[in-house]
């Protein structure tokens, strides 16, 4: 039988912290051994498992370092639960970095959107100015279009990576007086009569609805936090294991 390791052996030998270990071993990511009330980590099996992530490791190593949320997000998978919950709240949902890009694309763009500025790229000034939002608690802010967005804020440790954006909801002056849409109009270079025709393709919500859009949009983002955390960790390792038996 191979020797059996202690977990502040196997803190030693990956460098990183007890609750990373014992967060991997509940997961399942990380084969171990209950003694007792303690974990074991058998040697042999755990080299096997270092061996295999060194591998991978190798192999999708990206040919220059990665940074942003494509290094620590799966696009495929937070476009799914990024669509899920706009269909669920029955707004316009956005995930973008820190300097308002968008990352995602945009779930259920509302009509007046779509016939005036059709795309999300085109309302980076606004996605900007909810990055900068002071406040730390989401709350809806009116956009250079006149509809109401809200921001999640995705953390990674102590910094900030990126925003998943909800609304495209009216406000309670809606609709826009005629000179205002028509200067949005020109502005974007859109069609004015398609415009004037949307003026009702907005999302109305009354009260409980705002409060569940912002009450949801920072757990949204929460669960992009997560994720991303997971794949910074899985990321590290695999840099550690690379050099380990590099």
């Amino acid at each position: 039988m191979s020797e059996l390791l202690t977990t502040h052996q196997v803190q030693d030998l990956l460098k990183v912290d007890r609750s990373t270990i014992y967060r991997m071993v509940e997961a399942g990511r990380l084969p171990a051994i209950r003694v007792g009330k303690q974990w074991r980590f058998d040697s042999e099996q755990l080299h096997r498992w270092l061996s295999e992530r060194a591998i991978l490791a190798t192999l999708s190593a990206p040919t220059q370092p990665a940074s942003g949320l494509a290094a620590l997000l799966p696009l495929g998978c937070v476009q799914m639960i990024q669509d899920a919950f706009a269909e669920a709240l029955e707004v316009m949902m956005l995930t973008t970095d820190m300097s308002g890009q968008p990352f995602t694309a945009l779930s259920r763009p509302c009509g007046f959107f779509g016939a005036l500025v059709g795309k999300a790229d085109a309302l980076i000034g606004t996605w900007q100015q909810l990055a900068i939002e002071p406040a730390l608690e989401p709350r809806f802010l009116r956009s250079e279009i006149g509809l109401l967005f809200a921001r999640g804020l995705i953390r990674v440790g102590d910094k900030l990576i990126g925003m998943v954006i909800a609304g495209g909801a009216a406000p309670a002056d809606w609709p826009p007086a005629e000179r205002e849409w028509r200067s949005w109009a020109r502005r974007f270079g859109a069609d004015e009569a398609a415009v004037h025709a949307n003026l009702d393709g907005v999302y109305r919500l009354d009260a409980d609805q705002r409060t569940k859009v912002l009450r949801t949009v920072q757990r949204v983002a929460d669960i992009f936090s997560h994720v991303a955390a997971i794949r910074q960790m899985d990321n590290a390792i695999g840099l550690q294991t690379t050099a380990h038996f590099g």
